[in-house]
């Protein structure tokens, strides 16, 4: 019997709410929220990530930076399912020049997206509306990305001693931007 390929990672980039950057490069956030349809019209459901990560853990999910595979730049302590979506909790390394970046950037609210690579299992898509309602996934890495699938969700408190309001207040109105030129460009 002829082996077949793996599929390609599915690379989502949604959900990006991550906490405030601790001074040991620490963090947490949602990587996913459950029920919420993203700009490429899939909805992620309550229980999605459950086999996987019973599978993996935590240490078996990489953080990357930008999806980039030679690229990781932390690790994740905690990879778990809560109420609202797919609860993360992870350290960037400071030994890496990234990592220390990361930081930086995370602090200043100019990164602050997640975004979730995975090879969908089980789903189903609506004919009528076009959504894809994913129902289990098989979690492989979370990234720390610009640009996230839900443009909206963003990180929820940061420590942004110094800096600039309206440098932040560009930096979202370019992301509107950009994410109105995707929806035109499908």
């Amino acid at each position: 019997m002829p082996l077949l390929p793996l599929a390609a990672p599915e690379v989502k980039r949604l959900a990006g709410e991550v906490d405030a950057v601790a001074a040991d490069g620490t963090f947490s956030g949602h990587a996913c929220v459950f029920g919420a349809e993203d700009l490429a019209h899939d909805v992620v459901e309550r229980g999605a990530f459950l086999a996987s990560l019973a599978r993996r853990g935590a240490a078996g999910v990489k953080m990357l930076w930008h999806h980039d595979p030679a690229e990781p730049i932390g690790r994740w302590l905690e990879v778990r399912e809560d109420a609202r979506g797919l609860f993360v909790r992870g350290r960037l390394l400071d030994g890496l020049a990234r990592g220390r970046e990361a930081a930086t950037l995370m602090r200043a609210g100019v990164l602050d997206g997640l975004s979730i690579g995975f090879r969908a299992v089980r789903g189903a898509r609506d004919r009528k509306s076009g959504i894809r309602r994913l129902t289990e996934i098989d979690l492989w890495e979370i990234s720390l990305v610009t640009f996230p699938m839900q443009p909206e969700a963003r990180i929820a408190a940061v420590e942004t001693a110094g800096a600039d309001p309206r440098a932040r207040a560009h930096l979202l109105a370019t992301i509107r931007r950009a994410t109105a030129l995707i929806r035109t460009t499908r």
